[in-house]
Formats: C-alpha cells, sequence, structure tokens
C-alpha cells in the first residue's frame, strides 16, 4: 500500500515490466545475460557505497542491483533525496524492484525466495539501468566477492532469472496456439463464449471453435479458441495431416451441449 507502492507501480507499468515486452520486440531469451562489467570495474563495499545518496557534500548518487552498481546522478529527482526512489539510492535493494516493499525491511538485497514472475521484473529494472545509467562496477557482498567474481547467490539468481524466460516465451506460444476465448456471463443467459480473429488479445488470421483446455499441473481448464482446419501447430503442411488444425490435442475437451464446430457457446 501506499503512495510509494503506487509510484512504483506506476513506473513499472511504464517501463513495461517482465518479458513479454522484450518477447515483442523478437526478444531471443537466451540474449537476456548483459554485457558483464568491465573487467577493471570499480569494486565498491556497502559502507562506500552508502555515501552515494546523492546529499550535500556525498561524492555522487550510486544506487545497485544484483551487485551492479550504476551512476543514477541524471535521474537525480527520482533518486536524489526527496525523491520517489531515494530508498534505493547508496544501497543494493534487488528485492524492491520486485515487490514494491520500500520499507527498510523490503530494502535489501536478498532475492532468495521470490517468484519467477518477480525475478523477471528485476531483470527488466538490470536492463533498463544498463541501457540508460552508466555502470560504476561492482558491490562487493552478496553478489560479488572481494575479486569481483559472481558468487553462488549471483548464479542461482541468474538460472531463476533464465528459467522465467523460458517459461514466459513458452507461455507466449501457448497463447498464440491456444488465445483465450472472449467471453460474458448474465443471470438471465448464463454464460456465453465465443471465438474472434482478436479474442484473448490474440491477431490471427483465424477465430477458431471454443474448446476446454486442460494444463497438467493445474486444477480446471479455461476457455480457448482452437483452429479447426489446417495441419496442427507447429507441424510443417504435411499431406498426412487431418485437416482438423488443433483439434485432436490431448488437452482439450468440447462444451457439452454446444456443436463442435460452432464459434459460440451459450451455456445456461
Amino acid at each position: 500500500g501506499g503512495p510509494m507502492w503506487r509510484g512504483a507501480a506506476a513506473a513499472a507499468a511504464l517501463l513495461c515490466l517482465g518479458a513479454a515486452c522484450l518477447l515483442d520486440r523478437g526478444f531471443d531469451p537466451r540474449d537476456w545475460l548483459l554485457p558483464s562489467p568491465p573487467a577493471r570495474a570499480r569494486l565498491l563495499g556497502a559502507a562506500e557505497l552508502s555515501r552515494y545518496r546523492g546529499a550535500e557534500g556525498e561524492p555522487g548518487l550510486y544506487l545497485a542491483v544484483l551487485g551492479r552498481v550504476f551512476d543514477v546522478e541524471r535521474g537525480r529527482r527520482h533518486y536524489g533525496p526527496g525523491g520517489a526512489y531515494s530508498g534505493l539510492a547508496g544501497r543494493d535493494a534487488s528485492r524492491a524492484f520486485a515487490t514494491g516493499d520500500f520499507t527498510e525491511a523490503g530494502l535489501v538485497d536478498d532475492v532468495s525466495a521470490l517468484s519467477p514472475g518477480e525475478m523477471l521484473a528485476i531483470q527488466s529494472w538490470l536492463s533498463f539501468y544498463s541501457n540508460n545509467y552508466d555502470p560504476v562496477g561492482k558491490l562487493v557482498g552478496r553478489f560479488y566477492d572481494e575479486n569481483g567474481a559472481p558468487t553462488e547467490a549471483l548464479r542461482q539468481a541468474e538460472a531463476a532469472i533464465e528459467e522465467a524466460l523460458k517459461f514466459q516465451a513458452e507461455s507466449e506460444q501457448r497463447k498464440q496456439q491456444f488465445p483465450p476465448c472472449n467471453s460474458e456471463w448474465s443471470s438471465a443467459k448464463g454464460s456465453r463464449f465465443w471465438c474472434s480473429r482478436e479474442s484473448g488479445g490474440v491477431r490471427r488470421e483465424w477465430a477458431g471453435v471454443p474448446r476446454k483446455l486442460y494444463r497438467p499441473g493445474s486444477r480446471g481448464s479455461h476457455c480457448v479458441c482452437v483452429r479447426s482446419s489446417g495441419p496442427p501447430w507447429g507441424q510443417p503442411d504435411s499431406s498426412q495431416h487431418s485437416d482438423r488444425g488443433d483439434l485432436g490435442h490431448p488437452h482439450l475437451q468440447e462444451y457439452e451441449g454446444c456443436h463442435p464446430q460452432a464459434e459460440q457457446c451459450v451455456l445456461t
């Protein structure tokens, strides 16, 4: 809660957090690792970094994400004293980039218990700082040792991000194959599901027919639009296919009382 978090949420939305936006730009999950800091990158300790909060008489304005230190002087109105994000300055508060918790307890660099989506948020911010601010070096502590070599904690964070990006790319793929249906409910008419060429926010050449999709490992089903002609998804035009699109997919089920080829179903 609180204005800080709303500010963070707004900024996060503006920056188009998560990998979805990157995927839209033809982002390849294997490319996410950012260029490493220069070999002779400056190594800072936590005490030294804490002097860079941009106050009168201090040497500058820095912040760190996953142990990478950036000079954010250009963003002084956000990060300097009195700015909405001044809590991020002079420290590594990686966790807060994911959680929006700007209390002292939340402004920490422990990311070990975060969800895949939260790790992607941190990675998006790391990309943002790398693209918009000058790198200073590395923070000795959780993510880099006194020689500037990556620690086990950094390796784990990077593995978590890679895993999350893979998952994101797969769910993006799945949404292209099985776009969600349009749906509406009214007490008079019950539920109506229907497919169009833009349902689920996926623009495509076909509308498809509504089916229940069951995902291994998740409870219940949800309505998706399924291509009902041509070869199955991901199979090049082979003469062998039965011209039923993805209707033969094992995780799909028809809606009872709904014609198998109908583009809409009304369930009372």
